[in-house]
C-alpha cells in the first residue's frame, strides 16, 4: 500500500465511524421523543394509545378528583374547550391547582379516552418576586395582592423603578 492508499484509507474508517456513531446517537434520539400536544390538538389528531406525548394545558376548574391512596384525576383544559381527563398516581407538585398551567407526560390508556399520567409539572406564573421585595412594595402602595406588580396606584415602569430601588436596597443593608 502506497502512503496515499493508506492516508485515504484512515480517513474513510474515521469518517464510516462518525456516521455509525451519528447514526445511533439519531436512532436513541427517536425512541425517546415525546411529542407535545395540547386537547384542542388531540381532538383534532389523536394518537394511539400507547404512544408517549406530552400535554399541557391548564387545570381544568373543579375537576381535580382525589382518589384512594395517591391517585389523583383531573381535567386539562385549554383555550379551544377541548378537555382530557387525566389520572395521575403520586405527589403532585406545590404549585399545582386549578387554573394553573400544567405539563403532564405519558399515554394514553388502552379502550378508554383517560390520559395517564407518570409525570406531572406545574407551570408558575412569570410574575415570580422575593416576599421581602413584595412586602416593601405593599407598604408602599406599589403592589397589590393578586394584580401583581404595576396594576396598582403606579404605572409598570414605575413600579419597575420601585422593584429596582427596593431590590438595590436589601442587597446594601446587611
Amino acid at each position: 500500500m502506497t502512503r496515499k492508499q493508506k492516508r485515504l484509507a484512515v480517513i474513510a474508517g474515521g469518517m464510516g465511524f462518525i456516521l455509525v456513531a451519528v447514526l445511533l446517537v439519531m436512532f436513541a434520539f427517536s425512541q425517546s421523543v415525546a411529542y407535545f400536544y395540547m386537547p384542542g390538538d388531540l381532538a383534532n389528531n389523536p394518537v394511539a394509545p400507547g404512544t408517549r406525548i406530552r400535554l399541557g394545558g391548564l387545570v381544568g376548574a373543579g375537576s381535580v378528583v382525589r382518589g384512594e391512596g395517591s391517585v389523583v384525576r383531573f381535567a386539562v383544559t385549554d383555550p379551544s374547550g377541548e378537555i382530557v381527563t387525566v389520572r395521575y398516581q403520586g405527589i403532585l407538585p406545590d404549585l399545582f391547582r386549578e387554573g394553573q398551567g400544567v405539563v403532564t407526560e405519558g399515554t394514553f390508556e388502552t379502550g378508554s379516552n383517560v390520559f395517564t399520567a407518570d409525570t406531572v409539572l406545574a407551570k408558575h406564573d412569570e410574575t415570580y418576586m422575593p416576599k421581602d421585595v413584595a412586602d416593601r412594595l405593599k407598604a408602599q402602595g406599589l403592589w397589590e395582592e393578586g394584580k401583581g406588580a404595576g396594576q396598582g396606584e403606579a404605572t409598570k415602569g414605575e413600579a419597575a423603578k420601585g422593584q429596582e430601588a427596593q431590590a438595590q436596597q436589601t442587597k446594601a443593608t446587611p
